[in-house]
C-alpha cells in the first residue's frame, strides 16, 4: 500500500528569460565521480561496480544486474530533459498537467506569473524593484505509471495548492523569484566546481540548507511518504494543509478510496458518537491559532458515551455543524465516528488486530492500565460479548470506568468491532415470481441486505475539500410522523390498510398468517415499523436497529418506542458483524 500511494519524486521546474530550468528535484544522486578521480582512487576487488549494465565477479563470471526501481528511472532523466518536459508553455497554465513516460507519471499544476506594471502598488516601499524574468512555474510529483487515478487526484490537488501559495508570494514580495535566483547562483557556483579534481557534484545538496522552499519541497515529500499529511508555512507566512487520506484510512493493506469516504461521511446521523483517537491537550496543540473556535468545543466538549445530538446541545451548535465538524476529524485521521457506549453493545475482535503477546500495542496498553496486560482482555472478546456482562454490581463503581476506558483504548486502535442488529422484511417469494425475478434482476438485489462498502475509515481538508462537502440532516418519514400511538384511530387503520395494500398477494398472505397479525394493535406495531423499512423497499433493503429505533423516538418519543421496540437489545435478532472501530462511518460495512 506504502509504495502505491508514495510519490517518487517532487520536482520545481520554471520558464523565463534563462529557459526552462529545472529548479529542484528530491531525491536527488549525490553525483558521479569524476572519471580521473576514479583512475586514482585505489579500488578494491570486493567492490560492487556501480556504472554498466553487467558486473564482473573475481572469478570472471559475468552477472546481471536487479531490474531498475522507480526511483532509478525518475534519476535516469537528466535535469535538461526533466526541466523541457514539465515546463509547459502558457497555453497548459492554470489546468491539470498529467504525462506518462514509460513506468513514470508525472502530475502538476502549471501556474502563469503575471507580472504587470500596474499591478505595482502605488504604496509599495519599493516600487523600483527589479521586473522578474520567470513567466511560469510548475510543482510536479512524478508517480508510479500504475497509480490510482484517486492518487493522481490528490497530488494534483496539493500541488495545486502549493502554486497557489507561491503565486501569492510572488506578486506580495517576489518570494519565488528571490528563491529561484538564488537556487540558480548555486548551479552555476556548483557547475564551475566540476571543472575540478573534485569531479561532479550534485548541486541539490549544496541548495537544501541555503533554499527555503527547497527544504519546503523535500518536507512534503517525506510527509507524503510517511504519515500522508502535509503541513507547509510557505515564506514562513502563508500555511498549506494537506492530508492524503489514502495513508490514513485503510484496511490491512487496502486503502480506501477518498469517494467511498466522502460517502461514509455523509452517512454519519444524530445518534453516532465522535471518538478522538489522540487526547484532547494533543489534538489541540495540533490545531493551528486561527482554527474554528467551534472546533476546539467539539473537541473539549466530546465524549464516547455521547451521541453527537447531546454534543450539539452541550457546545452550543447547530446540530448540522457538529456534522460537518465531526467530518473533519474523521477525514484527517483524528477521530472516527462509532455508536455511544452503553451496555447493550456487543463487541468481538476485529480479525485484523494484532495478537502479538510482545508487541507495542500490548506495552502500550500495560503502561496505561496497570495491573492490566492487553492479550487477556482481547481473550475476553474472542466470542461476541456485551458490555454488561463485565458489569459487577458488588464491584466499586471506578472499576466500571476503568472498562470503559479499556474499551475506549482498544476502539481507538482498531482491535475491537461492535456488532448490530440489522431488521428486514423475509417474505417466502412466490414459486413463479422468484423464478421471473431470477432471470431479470443483478444479483446484488436478489441476494438482499446493503451491498458491502470499503470498510474501515474515516476529512476535513483535502483532496476533495470538506468545502465541497454537503453534510444533510437526516429526514424523518412523513408517514411515521403522522402515526398517532395507540387506539383505533383512523389514521392507524388507514396506514396498516395502506401497508397491506402495497405488498405482493403472497407477501400480504404470509404476513396475515402470522398469529401476532389476528391481534389489532401488533398489525399496527408492524406496520409502523414497516413504514420506515418501505423507504428503501422490502425486500433490497436492511435497516440497521439503531436507525429505526432513533427515528421513532424522535417522532413518538421514548415510551412509544420502548413499546415498539422492548428488550435490552433493539430487536433481539441475530447479530450480524459490523466492522466499526476501523470504519469510522455507519454505512461502510
Amino acid at each position: 500500500m506504502g509504495e502505491s500511494t508514495s510519490p517518487i519524486s517532487v520536482i520545481l521546474v520554471s520558464s523565463g528569460s534563462r529557459g526552462n530550468k529545472l529548479l529542484f528535484r528530491f531525491p536527488f544522486q549525490r553525483g558521479a565521480e569524476h572519471p580521473a578521480a576514479q583512475a586514482n582512487k585505489p579500488r578494491s576487488r570486493y567492490a560492487v561496480n556501480g556504472s554498466g549494465d553487467t558486473t564482473e565477479d573475481p572469478d570472471g563470471d559475468s552477472r546481471d544486474q536487479c531490474p531498475l526501481t522507480d526511483e532509478q528511472l525518475v534519476s535516469g532523466f537528466s535535469d535538461v530533459i526533466l526541466a523541457t518536459i514539465l515546463a509547459t508553455k502558457s497555453d497548459m497554465c492554470g489546468k491539470k498537467f498529467e504525462l506518462k513516460i514509460d513506468n513514470v507519471r508525472f502530475v502538476g499544476h502549471p501556474t502563469l506569473l503575471q507580472h504587470a506594471l500596474g499591478q505595482v502598488s502605488k504604496t509599495d516601499p519599493s516600487p523600483k524593484r527589479e521586473m522578474p524574468t520567470m513567466i511560469l512555474f510548475n510543482v510536479v510529483f512524478a508517480l508510479r505509471a500504475n497509480a490510482d487515478p484517486s492518487v493522481i487526484n490528490c497530488l494534483h490537488n496539493l500541488s495545486r495548492r502549493i502554486a497557489i501559495v507561491l503565486q501569492h508570494e510572488e506578486r506580495r514580495c517576489q518570494y519565488l523569484t528571490r528563491e529561484a535566483k538564488l537556487i540558480l547562483a548555486i548551479q552555476d557556483e556548483v557547475s564551475a566546481m566540476s571543472e575540478t579534481t573534485e569531479g561532479p557534484q550534485s548541486p541539490f545538496h549544496h541548495i537544501l540548507p541555503k533554499c527555503k522552499l527547497a527544504r519546503d519541497l523535500k518536507e512534503t515529500y517525506d510527509s507524503l511518504c510517511t504519515t500522508g499529511v502535509v503541513r507547509l508555512h510557505i515564506n514562513n507566512w502563508l500555511e498549506v494543509s494537506f492530508c492524503l487520506p489514502h495513508k490514513i484510512h485503510y484496511v490491512a493493506t487496502n486503502f480506501i478510496p477518498p469517494e467511498a469516504i466522502e460517502r461514509s461521511l455523509k452517512s454519519i446521523r444524530p445518534y453516532h458518537a465522535l471518538l478522538l483517537l489522540n487526547d484532547e491537550k494533543s489534538l489541540l496543540n495540533e490545531l493551528p491559532l486561527d482554527c474554528s473556535p467551534a472546533l476546539v468545543r467539539v473537541i473539549k466538549t466530546t465524549s464516547a458515551v455521547k451521541n453527537l445530538q447531546q454534543l450539539a446541545q452541550d457546545a452550543d451548535l447547530a446540530l448540522l455543524q457538529v456534522f460537518q465538524l465531526a467530518a473533519h476529524l474523521v477525514y484527517w485521521g483524528k477521530a472516527i465516528i462509532i455508536y455511544p457506549l452503553c451496555e447493550n453493545n456487543v463487541y468481538m475482535l476485529s480479525p485484523n488486530a494484532s495478537v502479538c503477546l510482545y508487541s507495542p500495542l500490548a506495552d502500550a496498553f500495560s503502561c496505561q492500565f496497570r495491573g492490566h496486560n492487553l492479550p487477556s482482555m482481547l481473550s475476553k472478546f474472542s466470542l461476541p460479548v456485551s458490555l454488561s456482562e463485565f458489569k459487577n454490581p458488588l464491584a466499586p463503581p471506578v472499576q466500571e470506568t476503568q472498562l470503559i476506558q479499556m474499551v475506549i483504548w482498544m476502539l481507538q486502535h482498531r482491535l475491537l468491532i461492535q456488532l448490530h442488529t440489522y431488521v428486514c422484511l423475509m417474505v417466502p417469494p412466490n414459486e413463479e415470481d422468484f423464478r421471473a425475478q431470477d432471470e431479470d434482476m443483478p444479483f446484488t438485489a436478489r441476494v438482499g441486505g446493503r451491498s458491502l462498502s470499503t470498510p474501515n475509515a474515516l476529512s476535513f481538508g483535502s483532496p476533495t475539500s470538506s468545502d465541497d462537502m454537503t453534510l444533510t440532516s437526516p429526514s424523518m418519514d412523513n408517514s411515521s410522523a403522522e402515526l398517532i400511538p395507540g387506539g383505533d384511530s383512523p389514521l392507524n387503520k388507514r396506514m396498516t390498510e395502506n401497508l397491506l395494500a402495497s405488498l405482493l398477494e403472497h407477501e400480504r398472505e404470509a404476513i396475515l398468517n402470522v398469529p401476532a397479525a389476528q391481534n389489532p394493535e401488533d398489525l399496527r406495531m408492524f406496520a409502523r415499523l414497516g413504514s420506515l423499512l418501505i423507504q428503501g423497499g422490502w425486500l433490497q433493503s436492511a435497516e440497521v436497529g439503531e436507525s429505526l429505533l432513533f427515528q421513532e423516538i424522535s417522532v413518538l418519543g421514548m415510551p412509544q418506542a420502548a413499546a415498539l421496540f422492548p428488550g435490552p437489545a433493539p430487536f433481539g435478532g441475530d447479530h450480524v458483524q459490523r466492522e466499526h472501530a476501523s470504519l469510522p462511518v455507519a454505512d461502510a460495512v
